[in-house]
């Protein structure tokens, strides 16, 4: 039996590239796409994108914060409230994050695909970039 998941989406795969076999943009799909959804909110800071300000998550603000407890809850409340509003298509069932000593953000979200109530697991690292 082959199972159907056309209704899970489809659309251009993040990063933005192109299928060097078709000869245009790429494209992911279902659970893949969902995923990259995930990891697009996670990477976006909200006014980056002029026409939607409000996308995106606020993690990137504790970057330099202290390396404390209270820095990764922060850091989880934002992730939940980010892929409650911006990925319908999930339910977050826990998110957890822990910053590192070269201040990265190591978040782990644990969410349900509702439509087909697949649990998935997404590591997302994200770093500062000037190496501190």
């Amino acid at each position: 039996m082959t199972i159907r998941k056309e209704f899970l989406g489809r659309g251009w795969a993040f990063p933005f590239h192109f299928d060097p076999a078709r000869g245009g943009v790429a494209t992911s799909e279902y659970e893949e796409n969902i995923r990259q959804s995930i990891t697009l909110i996670l990477g976006t800071k909200p006014g980056e994108r002029p026409m939607l300000p409000e996308f995106g998550c606020r993690i990137h603000q504790y970057l330099f914060a202290p390396n404390t407890r209270a820095t990764g809850n922060m850091i989880a409340h934002h992730v939940e409230k980010a892929l409650k509003r911006w990925e319908p298509r999930i339910d977050v069932e826990s998110v957890k994050a822990q910053t590192g000593q070269q201040g990265e953000v190591r978040v782990e979200v644990d969410f349900r695909i509702i439509s087909t109530n697949s649990r998935q697991n997404l590591v997302h690292v994200l770093t500062n970039k000037s190496g501190r």
